[in-house]
């Protein structure tokens, strides 16, 4: 019998309890001078609004046409900004986690000294005056020693009581906004000027600025803001599409396909002529999509929508382009209106607007518990006794009345559709019962918002809205997709 020797046989092996190498991990406090680089880029969070505030607030001064509101506005949002990092970064993220933006660069964990546990957002806030009881050690050597994060409590009533605090904090963070919107402008105004304006008018000149022009500017981009934000996540929930909005679904290329035709034909030029007929346009183009997608199974699909909506917009951009390419007056016309601006309407414009938008809010609460069920597909959907169909028809109508009235308001502002359902299912989860008036609010802040650093950032003259939230919103539309990698719907 032939015997075989096996390969490495013959090779000693050591006992398994004998270790092969030994990890140096250090004990105790990290040291001095990584603790203070931890402490000099935290700092450096809090300090950056800080600076860019005060170069703002400078550039305002009363030789630079700037105003005693202007200088309150930008220099209190700087500061509350820079509150707000502050609190964010090493109260609730250092509490939580143990580690502070500055303290994750550097690799150090703060910890209970005893329990070696993160010490909790009010301990970590206290830190920086009383630092008895914590330490601050190596992220290694916390690791090696049974660090633990602080768990986040996600019970029922803790997750609804800290969605209605930040229903609270957005409905604070809009009254102050739209407080900044009646105070800045190209005239500089003093807060006993725009009180007066506000309670007390006699039709002086600031009075006239404020109650006809800053008032019913500042009221329609509020509901502007909030009707677009709203629409965005009804078309990336309806449609199951992350980067759908009102364009995806053809709304604005109708808008825009009529108001030139009306300037083509009868000459319009102003917003309150064409307004009906941007609004005509988006209803045209919906029910035309709604109906292009039904064709066949009797029953749009998420599918089906985004396809039609595509093709009929491509369809739409080229009948208006060939407007404005053989009349020069509609060119002229055309392109001050597609960059989509809040400025230049008055109260008759809100009012026509404003029962359409009103109606199409409550149709997007109502649809908000069928959308949710939508979401898990339409065979679990259909399962549970959903009317796929009806729930479908009520989410277009709503989706229509918005953005058809928001667009023959303002003109085409595609950009809040686009971002603010994301911020907002950032901040809520996929839940549409609190996504969506999320994204009211947050549609109503961003739009106001870009229309107050529109006034200033090229004066005497302004930017428009739909220039500010792309200049603005392209950067922050891009670190949100590389954070989150965009949720999925």
């Amino acid at each position: 019998m032939t015997t075989t020797r096996q390969f490495g046989s013959d090779i000693p092996h050591l006992p398994t309890d004998e270790p092969y190498g030994k990890r140096d991990v250090p004990r105790g406090p990290a040291p001095r001078f990584l603790r203070a680089l931890a402490g000099l880029l935290d700092l450096g969070i809090v300090a950056i609004p800080l600076v860019l505030g005060w170069y703002i607030v400078d550039s305002l001064r009363d030789d630079n046409g700037g105003g005693q509101a202007d200088r309150v506005v930008f220099g209190g949002a700087a500061v509350a900004i820079a509150a707000g990092l502050a609190l964010w970064n090493r109260g609730f993220r250092e509490g939580d986690t143990g580690q502070s933006s500055g303290k994750g660069w550097v690799g150090l964990v703060t910890r209970d000294t005893h329990t070696h546990d993160a010490i909790g957002p009010a301990r970590s806030l206290r830190r920086v005056f009383r630092r008895s009881g914590t330490e601050v050690v190596r992220e290694n050597t916390a690791n090696d020693e049974g660090f633990a994060v602080r768990e986040k409590d996600v019970s029922v009533a803790a997750i609804r009581r800290r969605r209605l605090v930040g229903l609270g904090v957005l409905v604070i963070l809009l009254a102050l906004v739209l407080l900044a919107s009646v105070a800045v402008g190209a005239r500089p105004l003093s807060f006993a000027e725009i009180f007066h304006a506000l309670f007390e008018p006699a039709g002086s000149q600031t009075d006239i600025i404020v109650r006809t022009l800053r008032g019913p500017r500042t009221a329609l981009g509020l509901v502007v803001g909030m009707a677009l934000g709203v629409a965005g996540a009804l078309i990336q929930g309806h449609t199951r599409n992350p980067l759908a909005d009102a364009g995806l679904l053809g709304l604005n290329a109708g808008a825009a396909f009529l108001v030139v035709l009306s300037m083509y034909l009868f000459g319009f030029s102003a917003p309150s002529e064409y307004l009906w007929f941007a609004f005509a346009g988006s209803f045209a183009a919906s029910v035309i999509v709604f109906g292009l997608s039904s064709i066949g199974n009797g029953a749009a699909s998420p599918l089906s929508l985004a396809l039609a909506g595509a093709a009929v917009a491509f369809f739409l951009q080229a009948m208006t382009n060939a407007i404005i390419i053989v009349d020069q007056s509609s060119l002229d016309s055309y392109r001050f209106w597609v960059v989509g601006s809040v400025a230049g309407r008055g109260f008759d414009v809100l009012w026509q607007v404003l029962p359409f938008l009103i109606i199409g809010l409550i149709l997007a609460l109502v649809s908000t518990p069928g959308l949710n069920v939508l979401s898990l597909g339409e065979d679990v959907a259909r399962s549970l006794g959903t009317n796929i169909a009806a729930s479908r028809a009520l989410g277009i109508v709503a989706i229509t009345l918005l953005t058809g009235a928001a667009t023959a308001a303002c003109g085409p502002i595609a950009f809040i559709g686009l971002v603010v359902p994301h911020v907002a299912r950032a901040i809520t989860g996929p839940d549409y019962r609190w996504l969506v008036p999320y994204a009211g609010l947050l549609g109503g802040v961003m739009l106001v918002t870009a229309d107050v650093i529109g006034r200033v950032v090229v004066r005497p003259g302004e930017l428009q809205v739909g220039i500010v939230l792309a200049v603005f919103g392209a950067p922050f539309f891009i670190a949100l997709v590389r954070r989150r990698k965009l949720a999925s719907l």
